[in-house]
C-alpha cells in the first residue's frame, strides 16, 4: 500500500479503531498515534505526551506524514507534569491551556491550528472516508410520524441553539417538550437522565426523539456526533420514539448492528436533511 502520509490522532471510543478498519479496506496506509493518558482500543498505536506534542508532530513531519485526522473523544488533560514540558511545547501551552476553559470546539481548533502551522493539514473523516457519514433517509423500519417530526424540528433549533455557546450536539424533545440538552457528560448521560426522570409516557408507548448534529460555528473536521449501537439501547430505555441527526453531520458507527438494533427494539433512524 506504499507508505503511510496520514496519521489517525486517536481519542477514546470505538471511531478511532471503525476509522482505521475502514481506512485499511480502502487500501489507505496509515498510523495510529494517541496522548498519553488517553485509553484506546487500538492495535500498533504510538502514545505521545502533551508536554511534549509539538516535537512529536515535527516528527510525524519528517516521517512523511501529511495529514492528521483527529477523532474519537478528547477529554481536556487534568495533570500536567511540569518536568516534562520541552521548550517548543511550553511556548504554545499558554494559548492552548487557555483554550481548554472555553469549550470542546474552541479547545480542538486550537490544537489544530498548531498542527497546520507545523506543517500537517488537519483533515476531517468526511475527507479520508466519506461513507461514515450518512445521507439523508431512514436507515430503520419504523417511519416517523408527523408529530416526530414535529419534535425532530423542535430538537435541531435547540441544538442550534446551545451549540452557540459550545455547550452541547443533542437534545432530547417529547410532544414540543425539551426533556433534555447534551452538556459535557455526553449523550449517554443525557439519556440516561432521562431514562430516570420521565414521568409523561404511559406503559408500552414510545414517544420523543433524540436528536444530534454537529454546533453551528463547529469545525466540522473534529468531534462529529455519533450514533451507535449503544445509543440506540439508551434511546429506547429512555422511551422515545427514535433518532434523528443531520444529515452527513454525523457518524453512524457500526451501521449494520446499529440499525439491527434499532429494528429490534422498535425505533426509527432518521438522517435528516439539513435546513440552513
Amino acid at each position: 500500500m506504499g507508505d503511510p502520509n496520514l496519521a489517525i490522532i486517536a481519542g477514546t471510543g470505538v471511531l478511532p479503531s471503525l476509522l482505521s478498519r475502514a481506512l485499511t479496506a480502502a487500501g489507505r496506509p496509515h498510523i495510529c498515534c494517541h496522548p498519553h493518558g488517553v485509553p484506546v482500543d487500538l492495535e500498533d498505536v504510538e502514545e505521545f505526551y502533551f508536554e511534549r506534542s509539538i516535537s512529536f508532530f515535527r516528527s510525524l513531519e519528517t516521517r512523511g506524514i501529511r495529514q492528521v485526522v483527529m477523532v474519537g473523544k478528547f477529554h481536556r488533560p487534568r495533570r500536567l507534569n511540569p518536568l516534562r514540558f520541552e521548550g517548543s511545547t511550553l511556548m504554545a501551552a499558554p494559548r492552548i491551556l487557555a483554550s481548554l476553559r472555553k469549550g470542546d470546539d474552541a479547545s480542538l481548533r486550537a490544537l489544530a491550528e498548531v498542527i497546520e502551522q507545523l506543517g500537517l493539514e488537519v483533515v476531517g473523516v468526511e475527507d479520508v472516508a466519506p461513507n461514515l457519514l450518512p445521507e439523508p433517509g431512514l436507515y430503520a423500519s419504523r417511519v416517523p410520524s408527523d408529530q416526530d417530526r414535529a419534535d425532530a424540528e423542535r430538537a435541531a433549533a435547540i441544538v442550534e441553539a446551545i451549540s452557540t455557546v459550545d455547550v452541547g450536539q443533542g437534545a432530547v424533545v417529547a410532544g414540543g417538550l425539551c426533556l433534555a440538552t447534551e452538556a459535557l457528560p455526553g449523550t449517554d448521560a443525557m439519556l440516561e437522565w432521562v431514562a430516570t426522570t420521565r414521568e409523561d409516557l404511559a406503559p408500552g408507548c414510545r414517544s420523543g426523539v433524540l436528536y444530534k448534529a454537529p454546533k453551528i460555528h463547529q469545525d466540522r473536521r473534529m468531534d462529529l456526533p455519533a450514533i451507535g449501537p449503544t445509543t440506540v439501547a439508551k434511546a429506547a430505555a429512555a422511551g422515545l420514539a427514535g433518532i434523528v441527526w443531520e444529515a452527513r453531520g454525523a457518524l453512524l458507527l457500526d451501521a449494520d448492528q446499529t440499525m439491527a438494533e434499532a429494528d429490534r427494539l422498535g425505533l426509527f433512524l432518521w438522517a435528516r436533511p439539513s435546513l440552513g
